[in-house]
């Protein structure tokens, strides 16, 4: 679970312009980017931080290189902001097609989910926080998204559900003991 740091001034629900303009002004703020953990903004406008984690980094940049190697054609990104149903969220790690980068180069946060969308777990996260990011990225757009747990195994789910292998063409392989 991820600590929320700031509440919103509504219970309710905001529009999806109204998250975007809110994100713009947290985006802008120098008090929240010397914050020094993920910050994502939940559906109702609330900060929501993630402190790192040694072990988390690790991971994060294991999956980076992985990705970055077996398809350099595409992007890898780290912790770009998607707009979905569930706030603005920030992925630990990202996939992208040249297309999808050219198509939303000049935007603050993508309003379409990368290809492949990967959260690694951390422990204060919770098995509901990560089901419902993962029909959030889905919903958005994400054609795979990967839940990567402390060893470096990969959940993989699709529109279809879970799935034994990536449909875009990636195989993590078990990270080397360093990363362990």
């Amino acid at each position: 679970m991820n600590a929320t740091a700031a509440k919103p001034e509504t219970a309710q629900r905001l529009s999806r312009a109204e998250l975007r303009e809110r994100w713009k002004q947290l985006a802008d703020n120098r008090v929240v980017a010397a914050i020094p953990c993920k910050v994502e903004l939940n559906e109702k406008g609330a900060i929501e931080v993630s402190p790192p984690t040694a072990r988390h980094a690790l991971i994060q940049a294991f999956v980076t290189c992985e990705l970055a190697r077996q398809q350099p054609e595409g992007t890898t990104l780290t912790e770009c902001t998607v707009e979905t149903d569930i706030g603005m969220r920030v992925p630990d790690v990202a996939w992208a097609s040249r297309e999808l980068i050219e198509r939303h180069r000049n935007e603050k946060e993508f309003r379409v989910a990368p290809e492949l969308c990967v959260e690694v777990l951390s422990p204060t996260n919770t098995r509901i926080e990560m089901a419902e990011k993962t029909a959030a990225y889905l919903a958005a757009g994400a054609k795979e998204v990967w839940v990567v747990d402390e060893d470096g195994v990969p959940e993989i789910h699709t529109s279809a559900g879970r799935v034994s292998a990536s449909t875009l063409g990636f195989e993590l392989p078990r990270p080397p003991a360093a990363f362990r």
